[in-house]
């Protein structure tokens, strides 16, 4: 893909008149760039650097690195509309002269960066001799709202700063974006709708359009999305009812892959991952660290609990109990969800409690009522962990789907984890 050196570092705050860079000939989009500067005789900077012996000064090679760096920078597609200011300089070394016909390449790799700070280390060769290296700290400030002349913005929108919205887009008159959202090529954000800061719409995803529910007549209702969320292509998110309190709501850091859907009045925690094509029928609530995997449903009013797994293919219509597989259709607890919990930093003896938990609820003779009461009373489960598993359970209104012990296993069942 083409880069457009003189937009690009446009973005640039203080640069220097002149462009530093004539060419870039190596990229890694968020990682490494390769740019290029003939330096020729003629340039205005040797008129004072110096008569007679004309030298490239070293603050000059600083604004090239800089230069660079902001290409680097904003060539990143998933870096919304930003501009950079160049706050600190490190290190800086200027080991050989830089004189009319050398041709310096210029190196910048990227470091630590945020949407408020970058890093990065940039070094300078004359053929193969470096001349010049430094480190360099930028700070990011968001930019004016990127709109594409194609998408449709209505005027009653509300835009936050650094937000891209790209070719034919359409935003509502009632939307509210946050900071340094995105909003992909015909997305559509409709309806009394409020998306939190840094969240990424993909194209063609349909976020805040009315409910797919019969009893609904236009009436006002919310969809309200927190921040840093990913919804990818076609995923559909539908805003409340009357009868679910008119508000569908969805927290923090969540993965909407592509197709996934979330019906009206749902409730979606923070940090979930759906699956392509997982779906949730209306008022389903699914909590923290849930993982509802492609092409499963869930089924209206049911609950996903924290840290839950449900496997590929499931159809879930009983709650899915936390730190659980979910798996089947119709979809049954199989053991401790042990991959995600090891992956989430949960210690090996909290595991080996659920474990025993579980181990109770599914392989003992007991009765669901009998395993509760046997649990409670075993000081060696005691944990928060344990309780919040057991409350869950004593307030679930369409049961929990446990697969007792002493029925046959078949054979595309996973056996129990130990």
């Amino acid at each position: 893909m083409p880069i457009d050196i003189p937009a690009t570092l446009d973005r640039l705050n203080y640069r220097y008149p002149s462009f530093l860079v004539d060419a870039v000939v190596d990229h890694e989009p968020g990682r490494r760039i390769v740019g290029m500067k003939n330096v020729t005789v003629n340039e205005e900077f040797f008129q004072g650097h110096f008569p007679g012996t004309p030298l490239m000064p070293g603050v000059l090679m600083i604004e090239a690195f800089a230069q660079v760096a902001t290409i680097l920078f904003f060539q990143d597609t998933d870096r919304p509309a930003q501009r950079a200011w160049l706050q600190g300089v490190d290190a800086a070394k200027f080991r050989h002269q830089v004189v009319p016909g050398d041709r310096l390449r210029l190196e910048v790799t990227m470091g630590e960066a945020t949407t408020t700070e970058a890093r990065a280390h940039a070094k300078a060769f004359v053929e193969d001799e470096l001349v010049a290296e430094a480190k360099l700290l930028f700070g990011l400030t968001d930019a004016d709202v990127d709109i594409d002349p194609s998408a449709r913005v209505a005027p009653g929108a509300t835009l936050g700063a650094g937000s891209v919205i790209g070719p034919h887009a359409v935003i509502g008159e009632h939307v509210t974006l946050g900071r340094r959202c995105q909003i992909g090529a015909s997305a559509v954000v409709d309806g009394w709708t409020e998306i939190g800061d840094d969240t990424k719409v993909f194209p063609c995803a349909s976020i805040g359009l009315i409910p797919q529910d019969l009893k609904f007549h236009g009436e006002s209702s919310r969809l309200k999305v927190g921040a840093r969320n990913v919804f990818r292509e076609f995923v559909t998110v539908h805003r409340g009812t009357d009868g679910g309190g008119g508000e569908t709501r969805i927290g923090d850091d969540n993965l909407f892959m592509a197709y996934a859907h979330i019906a009206h009045d749902c409730r979606v925690g923070g940090h979930t991952i759906f699956g392509n094509g997982a779906t949730l029928g209306g008022h389903v609530s699914v909590e923290d660290y849930a993982t509802i995997s492609a092409l499963s449903g869930v089924h209206q009013f049911c609950r996903v609990g924290a840290h839950a797994f449900v496997g590929g293919f499931s159809v879930v219509t009983r709650d899915a109990l936390p730190f659980a597989r979910t798996v089947g259709n119709r979809a049954r607890v199989y053991g401790v969800n042990t991959i995600g919990l090891i992956r989430r930093g949960f210690s090996p003896e909290l595991i080996t409690k659920l474990k025993r938990t579980y181990r109770y609820l599914l392989q003992s003779k007991l009765n669901t009522s009998q395993a509760l009461v046997q649990i409670e009373s075993d000081p060696a489960l005691a944990c928060a962990e344990v309780d919040y598993l057991v409350t869950f359970i004593r307030s679930s209104k369409r049961g929990v789907g446990l697969r007792r012990a002493g029925r046959r296993r078949h054979e595309d069942e996973p056996l129990d984890d130990e």
